[in-house]
């Protein structure tokens, strides 16, 4: 044999028509672990498994026979050590000195599987990671969602807290802590643009002995209904709220002083002539307009004192800080 087809990087063997192995070239006998001696002129099919002998059988023969060659039969040899040999194989007939031979040429196909079920076992792997991974979108999918809904209830509570926070339970009117809140920005409006405002700071008159004769249920109902009559009164753009007990204010914006009395003594002539379940029920009132020389302080501080002088002589009345 030509050394250059002995040393070939591929097995190469020449079989009878029967499958006798007539000739084989070192990369072969390497390939499968024989020496020349021990497989020279027996059959092809001994170093081959029972499987890969019907392949051999079914397919090699009747191919040879009809076309004379055979192109990328893939089959297993059976190593000396019995260990599996993958190949490719490719046969043609042959003609030597009036013998029919068959020259076959095999490659072998080891490390080409082992790099398939390499790549085999990484797209398994790479399926499974995206399966996971869009079962994780999915779930972090359910927690956003999740998250959102929680969110949006959450503002919805805290909505209904600072509601709550700000509003009287018994009256429904803002409360005191509104009050502030509302005095700031109408503070703040006054320094940015000089809109004048006012508030009139009410009392209700003897109203301890209302609770002491009638009980404080029968107060209960007489605050709730000075606080209906007192929103129904005022302006839609004036604030009425509880300031705590049997006291309100109602803050009028865009409102001097004449225009605040104005307001205040249409409140006080609305309770006064209202029909009560008990004896009359009439209030005190006192006004002031706040002017740049105010703070916050002083001008509650201001309505205080004409609320105290209202009282002072004769209560029902209406008192402006103004005409002390």
């Amino acid at each position: 044999m030509d050394e250059r087809l002995n040393l070939a990087p591929c097995g190469y063997v020449t079989i009878s028509q029967e499958g006798m192995l007539i000739d084989m070239n070192k990369t072969f006998l390497q390939m499968t672990g024989f020496t020349y001696e021990e497989i020279a002129q027996k059959h092809i099919e001994t170093i081959m498994s029972k499987t890969n002998k019907f392949i051999f059988h079914t397919y090699f023969y009747p191919y040879i026979r009809l076309y004379g060659h055979v192109e990328e039969l893939f089959l297993s040899l059976l190593h000396k050590d019995g260990q599996s040999v993958p190949v490719l194989l490719n046969g043609k007939k042959a003609n030597r000195e009036g013998i029919e031979v068959i020259d076959c040429v095999m490659v072998s196909m080891g490390k080409r599987i082992g790099y398939e079920q390499e790549i085999r076992l990484a797209k398994k792997q790479l399926e499974e990671a995206f399966r996971e991974k869009e079962l994780a979108l999915s779930k972090l999918e359910e927690l956003h969602e999740e998250i959102e809904e929680k969110q949006e209830r959450l503002i919805e509570l805290n909505g209904k807290l600072e509601k709550l926070a700000i509003t009287d339970k018994l009256t429904g009117l803002k409360n005191r802590r509104y009050f502030h809140i509302k005095l700031e920005e109408m503070i703040m409006q006054f320094e940015q643009n000089k809109q004048s405002f006012s508030l009139c700071l009410i009392d209700i008159d003897h109203f301890k002995q209302v609770n002491d004769t009638w009980g404080h249920a029968m107060g209960d109902q007489v605050l709730e209904r000075l606080a209906k009559i007192a929103e129904e009164t005022v302006r839609p753009k004036d604030t009425v709220l509880r300031y705590g007990g049997e006291e309100f204010i109602v803050l009028l914006p865009l409102t001097n002083a004449q225009e605040a009395n104005h307001q205040a003594e249409r409140l006080r002539l609305e309770i006064e002539k209202t029909t009560w379940p008990i004896d009359e029920i009439t209030i005190s009132v006192g006004v002031a307009t706040y002017t740049s020389e105010d703070t916050r302080t002083t001008v509650v501080e201001k309505a205080d004192h004409a609320l105290y002088y209202s009282k002072r002589n004769g209560r029902n009345r209406v008192t402006h800080i103004n005409d002390l």
